[in-house]
């Protein structure tokens, strides 16, 4: 697994504590995870290892999708993992790109950030015990984020991830899985 790096792609807050809680914008509401929900060095979901979210409520921790292009790391991959949450259930087309300038389409879908059963299939990334709203926090309101993945299917490098453009989709962490 390589982590891939989404600092200049973060422009969004979604993870807050007691004296941020105005900061956050995970939906239309303004509502947001406590941020001990993903606040980790490292976050381990299964075998897949992503690099932790430092999130301080001030400063953007996610993305909110708007099409942006990321680059991946240039390697054979068998798929991409993703930690992410949606404000209501996705399913999108994200762009796979290839060093030899190939793009292939691939579904991401995601599950709501609100708690329910893995619409799709997905792991359960992690689980909040709370609900932040800009004024106050609801401890019987629970949110998660999900683990999904993207397959890499061509047999050849992966260069970069177009993400859809859907500001409910949130993506906190990725990581490539080389092939073996």
């Amino acid at each position: 697994m390589v982590p891939v790096d989404l600092s200049q792609h973060l422009n969004n807050i979604a993870l807050t504590d007691f004296e941020t809680l105005s900061n956050g914008r995970l939906n239309v509401w303004s509502n947001s995870l406590p941020m001990e929900t993903l606040r980790a060095d490292h976050i381990q979901v299964g075998r897949v290892g992503f690099a932790g979210s430092k999130a301080t409520g001030t400063e953007p921790d996610n993305i909110r999708c708007a099409g942006q292009y990321v680059d991946l790391p240039e390697m054979n991959a068998d798929w991409i993992h993703i930690l992410a949450t949606s404000e209501r259930r996705c399913e999108e087309e994200v762009g796979v790109h290839y060093t030899s300038g190939a793009v292939a389409g691939e579904w991401i879908r995601v599950s709501d950030f609100l708690p329910a059963r893995a619409h799709f299939g997905e792991m359960a990334a992690a689980r909040s015990f709370a609900m932040h709203y800009p004024h106050h926090r609801q401890e019987d309101l629970r949110g998660q984020v999900w683990c999904v993945r993207v397959p890499v299917t061509r047999w050849e490098a992966v260069r970069g991830l177009r993400l859809p453009d859907n500001p409910a989709l949130h993506i906190f962490a990725a990581s490539v899985e080389g092939v073996l």
